[in-house]
């Protein structure tokens, strides 16, 4: 954490955090419609850095290299929840990030500590900017509940099983989930997720962090559950 104080967030933020394919993008996605709220995908964040570092040929390995493109990421990020767009540059990459080059690159990038550090700083300062142009601001990734916005007045971590949350993403890539499809997925959420897991803790709730087990709900169930907690925090 940085040693001089930091703004208080503004607006009504709701901090959301969770494995790869436990529904954490879309039910966040929902819920800020769902309020008129502001949506931000922090995930997207390290994708565009991760697809600049490639377009710049910058050395993943080179951890020096990959913070000094950090420094000079020019990012756009739209924070509509019908419309996230995001942009590097003046190039819509909202497209690009999600491809497999990406996907199988972007823990190199996530894991650079320093990397992370001037990601918060951006992040923190783009969920204070929406929450006060919308009311509020619904913020998803790995480490929102604790590192980037732990002073949340709702922070949630979305699980789901590991059979669950690749069946999903399975069908999300692949449009089906059987044995073949999760077998080529399994290493976009498991592998990601042991990377991410070394500088960030998104497995288990930090104190304060409400659980929320989408295993078995389906869609609307899992956005009806973030809903009643966000409720129970209004109230």
């Amino acid at each position: 954490m940085p040693e001089s104080p930091e703004e208080h967030l503004s607006g009504f933020v709701i901090a959301v955090d969770g494995p790869s394919g436990s529904g954490k993008s879309s039910v966040s996605k929902q819920v800020a419609r769902s309020l008129g709220y502001g949506f931000l995908d922090t995930g997207a964040m390290y994708r565009a850095l991760t697809w600049w570092c490639l377009q710049q040929g910058v050395d993943l390995t080179d951890a020096d290299a990959v913070e000094a493109a950090a420094q000079r990421f020019p990012l756009t990020i739209g924070t509509d929840p019908d419309a996230p767009s995001v942009e590097v540059d003046g190039t819509d990459v909202s497209a690009a990030i999600r491809e497999t080059r990406i996907s199988t690159n972007v823990s190199a990038v996530a894991t650079v500590i320093p990397v992370r550090e001037i990601l918060r700083r951006l992040q923190r300062r783009l969920i204070s900017d929406t929450g006060r142009a919308n009311g509020g601001v619904v913020a998803e990734g790995r480490d929102i509940t604790t590192v980037v916005a732990p002073d949340a007045p709702v922070r949630i971590l979305l699980t789901a099983s590991e059979e669950a949350r690749l069946a999903r993403r399975s069908r999300e890539l692949h449009g089906a989930a059987d044995a073949d499809a999760v077998a080529a997925t399994r290493s976009q959420v498991v592998d990601r997720d042991k990377a991410d897991s070394a500088v960030s803790e998104f497995t288990v709730a930090a104190d304060g962090v409400t659980t929320i087990d989408t295993s078995d709900l389906d869609f609307e169930g899992s956005v009806e559950a973030v809903l009643q907690v966000v409720e129970a925090a209004r109230a």
